[in-house]
């Protein structure tokens, strides 16, 4: 069966780059803190910084389950940290989503409302 369906799927990392900068007082900001506040999702968000993977692949390179896998990637996604970026074929034919980092930078800021756009725009301008 190997061979008969594509074992490397379209894998689209999207974003024009633009980084995303979140105010710490913001309700944006807690969901973001809140996905990155255990280890297993930080290795797994720079697990997928090194290469675009299943969930599966995911809990081999960092030694956890599955299930654990998938409630971290919930997590990490609906903080806008990681994206499904296409899709593979295991041996056995079944469709995997194959999970990457978002591609836009982040910044997260403290200050005040007055020194929002102006920081925005200076970090965007230094990013470029």
């Amino acid at each position: 069966m190997s061979g008969l369906l594509p074992s490397d799927g379209d894998v689209n990392v999207g974003g024009d780059g633009t980084p995303r900068v979140l105010w710490l007082d913001d309700e944006e900001t807690e969901q973001f803190i809140s996905s990155l506040a255990t280890e297993t999702a930080r290795e797994i968000l720079s697990c997928l910084h090194e290469s675009p993977s299943t969930a599966t692949e995911i809990g081999a390179a960092v030694d956890t389950s599955i299930q654990n896998v998938r409630h971290h990637l919930g997590n990490l996604i609906e903080a806008d940290l990681v994206v499904v970026a296409g899709t593979r074929y295991s041996e056995k034919g079944r469709e995997m989503k194959v999970y990457a980092p978002a591609s836009e930078p982040f910044v997260v800021c403290v200050g005040g409302e007055e020194d929002r756009e102006g920081f925005a725009d200076a970090i965007e301008s230094f990013l470029e």
